[in-house]
């Protein structure tokens, strides 16, 4: 099993796309000071690399030890595997003092989360009342119009079955997904507000792909192959009607962005 997952780890860090500037530049710009981010649930580091461009100093957390493996050594970037919650006097040991944090940013985790213990703890690092969390999430990918028709049918037929129910938020964009905050300097709403990121992909670096699908590897633990060879043959046929092997996927990108604001604090107990 460690094997299995070690493996998924490797297949993610390849695969996975990274995110466009543009998501980066309009969250720093509503940023009002650039001191220290926190990344929470950072993979392999993929927006850990980019607020380290941008930002003084990162804290990169994840859960996966294995994720952490393969994410880029930077100087300005810390990186720490952490328990799935954190008590507030973890959260002040490990990460940073209360009031200290300039923004938070979840990358294609948020729904994981056990989300109002998570906001109260993100509520209390981050600067008021400017301080910024910023999550965002990406669909499925898009390749052309007849890719795209059998991918669809393949991702909600037959991975379905497989995905966790918290998928269902990600499909949605993010918009139902509890996110209470204020929203940002120069908006009356919180998003979802609208990326792209783009990959340059042959069609076995798209199985791969398919295969660091969380949906995969639950499919693969109850004896499903989800990438059979009939599946395989016809994603190929689609994949090689224009006859150019490498595509540019185009990944959408959604982002929910508030901050803090004049929320009250809530007190916490700190040994709890």
């Amino acid at each position: 099993m460690a094997g299995l997952f070690l493996k998924q780890a490797k297949q993610y860090f390849e695969t996975r796309p990274s995110y466009p500037p543009e998501l980066f530049h309009f969250i720093a710009s509503k940023t009002h000071t650039h001191d220290l981010a926190w990344d929470v649930g950072t993979g392999s580091g993929q927006a850990a690399a980019s607020l380290a461009g941008i930002f003084k100093n990162v804290i990169a957390t994840d859960t996966s030890l294995k994720q952490l493996e393969f994410a880029p050594k930077l100087p300005n970037v810390r990186y720490r595997c952490t328990p799935p919650v954190m008590s507030m006097a973890e959260l002040e040991r490990d990460i940073a003092a209360e009031a200290s944090v300039d923004l938070v940013t979840i990358a294609q985790s948020l729904h994981w989360f056990d989300l109002p213990t998570f906001y109260q703890q993100v509520k209390w690092i981050l600067k008021s009342p400017n301080g910024v969390i910023a999550a965002w999430c990406y669909t499925v990918p898009e390749v052309n119009d007849n890719f795209d028709s059998v991918f669809l049918k393949f991702y909600k037929i037959d991975s379905k079955p497989y995905w966790d129910p918290a998928r269902k938020l990600v499909d949605d964009k993010y918009k139902s997904i509890d996110f209470p905050f204020e929203p940002v300097n120069g908006f009356d709403h919180t998003g979802p507000f609208e990326f792209k990121s783009e990959r340059l992909m042959s069609l076995e670096e798209f199985f791969t792909y398919i295969r660091s699908w969380s949906a995969y590897q639950t499919a693969r633990e109850k004896g499903v192959e989800l990438l059979r060879d009939d599946v395989r043959e016809e994603l190929k046929r689609a994949w090689t009607e224009d006859g150019i092997d490498h595509k540019v996927v185009k990944f959408p990108v959604h982002l929910r962005a508030g901050k803090v604001g004049n929320l009250a604090k809530i007190a916490v107990d700190k040994t709890h």
